[in-house]
């Protein structure tokens, strides 16, 4: 009888943990959906070919959404077996996370040059129609910066003997106009001075470290799961306790 009071503690804990371990899944699984709906023309800028990183992160939110279920369900129903299953998947988690988050931190630098070279060529054949041209609009005009380096970097682009610096480089749209914006001279005085990659390589740089540090705490975090799982577990079997 001794037991059941240790029992009950590590199946409150357990049920607590899942439950957090669900919250995660959501926020992955919103995470996913909001990169695919909002994100979708920023990505096309750091990959070289169409990724597949939002419905990664929609599909492994709704596994471990399901999972998560699954271990509240095994906990409340005090089975040996389920809760080693769903140790074994926060093993398996676990794994997951700690190579991503390894990966993504060995190979920034990586990442930095793939970013150079999708966004120079999306500046260079630049329409202002495609999608890569909207990306590099809006990533500008947010960032309020223009070009690759700077906005030097358009005079080799298609689009500038026709047309100019695009419009998206101005301080103010309504003071820019084609004639300023194809004008070597005249057109400096109108845009940003700062360049795009700067930008975002730094702020890469900058939030890396944070980045896989959170990573890796919820990698780490996913040990806890599977300690407390084994645990009631061995004690459940050793005890022949069972609770339908």
């Amino acid at each position: 009888m001794e037991t059941k009071p240790v029992i009950t503690c590590l199946k409150t804990l357990l049920i607590v943990y899942s439950f957090v371990f669900w919250i995660t899944g959501a926020i992955l699984l919103a995470v996913g959906v909001w990169g695919k709906l909002m994100l979708g023309p920023y990505i096309s800028l750091i990959a070289d070919n169409s990724t597949n990183a939002p419905y990664v992160l929609i599909g492994t939110g709704t596994i471990i959404i399901v999972f998560g279920l699954f271990g509240c369900f095994a906990t409340c129903r005090g089975s040996p077996w389920m809760l080693k299953l769903y140790a074994m998947f926060l093993s398996l988690v676990f794994l997951a996370e700690l190579v991503a988050g390894i990966s993504g931190f060995v190979f920034r630098h990586e990442i930095k040059g793939t970013f150079h070279r999708t966004y120079t060529d999306a500046v260079l054949n630049y329409n202002a129609e495609d999608e890569a041209s909207r990306a590099v609009d809006n990533l500008q005009h947010r960032l309020r910066c223009c070009g690759v380096y700077n906005y030097t970097s358009w005079f080799g682009s298609v689009y500038y003997p026709s047309n100019g610096i695009p419009a998206s480089c101005c301080f103010n749209s309504s003071d820019c106009n084609p004639d300023e914006l194809r004008n070597a001279t005249l057109a400096p005085s109108k845009v940003f001075h700062q360049g795009c990659y700067e930008l975002v390589t730094s702020f890469m740089e900058t939030n890396m470290a944070i980045i896989a540090g959170v990573t890796f705490g919820i990698a780490f975090s996913q040990l806890i799961g599977m300690l407390l799982a084994c645990c009631l577990s061995r004690i459940i079997t050793a005890n022949q306790y069972e609770m339908v």
